[in-house]
């Protein structure tokens, strides 16, 4: 199930509301965990075991960090890196398997190694793995304090706003109000907004320039990239762009707005990253949340930049590689983290400072370079890959891009204006105004209702992680 369909917004979230108001405090993580487990399972409900284990050994041996952590700091330990390393190990399972296994295959004398039939990956195990790793390593360093009552914890691992597609939500995050939280009517609102920009965000903007791309990567499955255009290949590539960050950041918006309606404040995890100025800023704005994790829990042990510059740059590739490699199990992602550690490497010598001094240069040179690795990111075959952007970069004229740029012309200027805060203040002024407010939203909401009604492509790109 995902919040752009209409069977979540006017089946699910209607009776999780009802249901969820109704109870009494104590009862409402109960049917948070409850509802929670019935959104995963929806489609596949064989993962709900594999989920179910992560809760309980993250529970169990979480418990006994907890219990010696100050007394036996040895057997803590222990206790964590086993935790740590049976979460690990589902994720690698379901994830990494046959990423392993195809190319193990490759090497001469272990060609008879088969990939596993059948062996899929549960929606959102990246996401809940990592809340869950988390939740152990701030026990182990006193940060929270155990969970000693399972529902609470099942609550926080499972909550089903940001279970599949984030933010990466930690257990700090939201501890108290797992315990006692408020709900009042100017939150419900609020989390309304959120939930009904993020919607539009999804079903209006995501969808419609998403079309594009996916069109033209089918052609690039089919005929092959080097039978389009060079403008077109371009083209595709910007509409990608626009897709990922409208599709990534309206669940997140929607996740935001679902947890407000719910008495609980997630954080941020996008802020305009596109108006970044340099590689190091966008990653202070892109998935916030997920750049914070790996910081927390792999950059700063590993050191962080408080060791000696060739020790730095290991930490961030290190850092980078494994970045590429939460995002899916194939050698594109990989050489996508990767491209990310060269450009941060080249701006902490020093090439950030001119960047600072330059700004119309700088805006053009994340913008282009991002483009790049928004293609590295989409296309998985590496074949067409190397086609894609031999295309981008030999070129060859054509009139294809023309249907495409008249059909796609004002979604291209909206996704383009909407991602940068050019209208944040008009939009702070006028959502003031309660008139605006109803006209406003409603339109959204009933705009993205008669959408998907009637949609065919409605695609959720979360299904990787």
């Amino acid at each position: 199930m995902v919040f752009s369909s209409l069977i979540f917004l006017f089946a699910y979230l209607a009776v999780t509301l009802v249901l969820y108001y109704v109870v009494p405090f104590k009862a409402r993580n109960a049917v948070l965990f409850a509802v929670s487990l019935v959104f995963y399972g929806w489609g596949e409900p064989k993962y709900i075991v594999v989920m179910l284990f992560s809760i309980l050994v993250a529970y169990i041996f979480g418990f006994f960090v907890g219990k010696y952590r100050e007394s036996a700091p040895k057997k803590a330990r222990t206790y964590l890196i086993v935790s740590v390393i049976l979460n690990l190990c589902a994720l690698l399972f379901f994830k990494y398997a046959n990423f392993f296994i195809e190319n193990l295959a490759l090497i001469p004398g272990l060609g008879g190694l088969e990939p596993i039939e059948g062996l899929k990956l549960p929606v959102g195990i990246s996401f809940y793995t990592f809340q869950i790793m988390s939740y152990t390593i701030d026990v182990y360093r006193g940060d929270a304090r155990v969970q000693r009552r399972i529902v609470p914890f099942g609550t926080y691992v499972t909550l089903f706003p940001q279970l599949i597609a984030g933010p990466i939500v930690r257990y700090t995050d939201i501890n108290r109000e797992l315990k006692e939280r408020q709900i009042n009517l100017p939150q419900i609102q609020d989390g309304i907004k959120l939930f009904i920009l993020g919607l539009g965000s999804k079903v209006l903007i995501a969808n419609n320039v998403g079309a594009l791309w996916t069109e033209i990567e089918a052609i690039g499955a089919g005929e092959g990239f080097l039978s389009i255009s060079t403008p077109l290949a371009w083209m595709a590539v910007f509409a990608y762009s626009l897709q990922i960050y409208f599709d990534f950041s309206g669940y997140s918006l929607m996740a935001i707005g679902l947890g407000k309606m719910l008495g609980f404040e997630f954080p941020k995890n996008f802020d305009f990253p596109y108006i970044s100025r340099s590689f190091t800023e966008f990653w202070r704005r892109w998935h916030m949340t997920l750049g914070s994790w790996f910081r927390e829990y792999l950059y700063i042990p590993l050191g962080g930049n408080r060791v000696s510059r060739p020790r730095l740059y290991f930490n961030l590739f290190v850092v980078w590689a494994a970045t590429g490699f939460w995002h899916g199990a194939s050698w594109n992602f990989i050489f996508w983290g990767l491209f990310f550690f060269v450009f941060l490497v080249i701006e902490r010598m020093g090439f950030k400072q001119v960047l600072e001094r330059h700004s119309a240069f700088s805006h053009v040179y994340v913008i282009f370079f991002l483009l790049l690795s928004w293609a590295l990111f989409a296309v998985t075959d590496l074949g067409m890959l190397g086609d894609l952007f031999t295309r981008m970069f030999v070129p060859v004229g054509g009139v294809d891009w023309i249907y495409y740029l008249r059909n796609y012309i004002v979604v291209f200027i909206l996704g383009t204006v909407l991602s940068t805060p050019a209208l944040k203040g008009l939009y702070l002024r006028l959502e003031k105004n309660n008139v605006f407010c109803l006209i406003f939203f409603g339109a959204i909401f009933l705009a993205s209702t008669a959408y998907l009604v009637d949609a065919t492509y409605n695609p959720f790109l979360y299904f990787r992680f």
